[in-house]
């Protein structure tokens, strides 16, 4: 798969990372718009990637197109969306989305009724779309995953990633301007 809701699952990942803004992504039907996401590649030191390849990381490595699901913390899961060539490492965390489709699922899944808080921060996203390790490594092209391009053009904006301790200062945080579904604000 090289094309997939009009991204490029080829190209870098910090130009994946802002094309998946505004994209609709569903898991088994729940999910909703993608407000806020960050990139990652295999040169730098925040990135999964950056050791070489693990039995943790593998997905990572490719190809494109996949989902890498990881546990944060020993807590939470998270998703990430594989881009450049096989083999490279690279990836894209989604860390928001704004919740449009199986809303009462979500609420049920993270015990709460505020949709503002369903999806506001990589776990929480997946708790809600009821993402596990059994999600790693399968194609974004087939169910149980489903993206749509946005309907309309999307300003996204840029800022340092969050909630990590090497290359913080890197801008690659995107997010799409004046949501207030995203996990921080952007400055």
């Amino acid at each position: 798969m090289t094309q997939l809701a009009g991204i490029d699952f080829h190209a870098p990942s910090q130009e994946v990372a802002r094309q998946l803004i505004g994209v609709v992504l569903l898991v088994d039907g729940v999910g909703g718009r993608i407000v806020e996401t960050e990139a990652y590649d295999r040169d730098d030191p925040a990135s999964h990637s950056f050791s070489g390849p693990s039995e943790r990381n593998l997905a990572m490595f490719g190809p494109p197109g996949h989902a890498y699901v990881y546990r944060s913390y020993g807590i939470h899961w998270c998703l990430n969306f594989v881009c450049r060539d096989n083999g490279h490492g690279a990836g894209v965390l989604i860390r928001a989305l704004e919740p449009l489709a199986g809303i009462g699922v979500m609420r049920e899944r993270r015990a709460l009724d505020d949709v503002r808080l369903l999806c506001s921060g990589p776990g929480k996203l997946c708790q809600a779309l009821g993402v596990t390790r059994a999600h790693n490594a399968l194609p974004l092209d087939a169910p149980p995953f489903a993206l749509s391009p946005p309907g309309d053009p999307v300003v996204v904006v840029a800022g340092p990633r969050i909630g990590i301790s090497k290359a913080m200062d890197v801008p690659w945080r995107f997010g799409l301007a004046g949501s207030r579904f995203v996990s921080k604000p952007f400055r």
